[in-house]
């Protein structure tokens, strides 16, 4: 963890590059930093991934509206400052890459941060976290 999903309309596709979208969304957790000045997230742990919409309605149906939702999920331990710091720099980024598209059609963009607590099972497997913790 921490995992940012996004969820999207694909009617944007035609006009962005959503993995562009990824991999600046992802470079942006990655960029950030505690009170300590200690990354708030593991390289190993970040992962960004994005899903167009199969079937979907946006407010009254009148026009070809656009949305993308974003969630990240992430395990407890950080402080509100930092949580905010995250969700103001991920909005910003998110608002960049789609400034085009905003000159072009209407679109709504939504941001979520959810702490995973509450969890009954955690189970993880995999080779990546050594690779990053040298």
């Amino acid at each position: 963890m921490p995992h940012l999903v996004i969820l999207y309309t694909p009617n944007l596709e035609a006009e962005t590059d959503i993995s562009s979208l990824c991999r600046s969304l992802a470079d942006t957790m990655l960029a950030q930093r505690d009170e300590e000045d200690k990354p708030v997230y593991p390289t190993g742990g970040t992962r960004v991934l994005a899903f167009p919409a199969a079937h979907f309605a946006v407010a009254d149906g009148k026009a070809d509206y656009a949305f993308v939702y974003l969630n990240l999920r992430m395990a407890v331990g950080r402080s509100a400052q930092v949580k905010a710091q995250a969700g103001d720099a991920l909005l910003a980024a998110a608002k960049a890459h789609f400034a085009p598209v905003f000159d072009a059609r209407h679109i709504g963009i939504t941001l979520q941060i959810d702490e995973s607590t509450g969890q009954v099972y955690d189970g993880k497997h995999g080779n990546l976290h050594p690779l990053f913790n040298k």
